[in-house]
């Protein structure tokens, strides 16, 4: 196993998502709780993540991050 740098970015490429579903008034609604971060392997074939906390409903949702818009 190598031991080397494996992530194209400092900066997390996705964020990880506790998602929780739930009704209210009839509707289905979702609450989503940041957990942690993932980075990309340089060779595209996996990731490194870190989670801050583990969901409860053991549903985990990683979302790419979009770039920050300038004013």
């Amino acid at each position: 196993m190598n031991n080397d740098v494996t992530t194209t970015s400092t900066r997390p490429a996705f964020t990880a998502f506790s998602v929780r579903d739930y009704q209210k008034n009839g509707q289905k609604e979702s609450d989503w709780t940041r957990i942690g971060v993932a980075w990309q392997h340089r060779d595209g074939d996996g990731f490194d993540i870190i989670l801050e906390a583990l969901p409860v409903s053991g549903r985990v949702a990683v979302r790419k991050n979009k770039p920050k818009q300038q004013d």
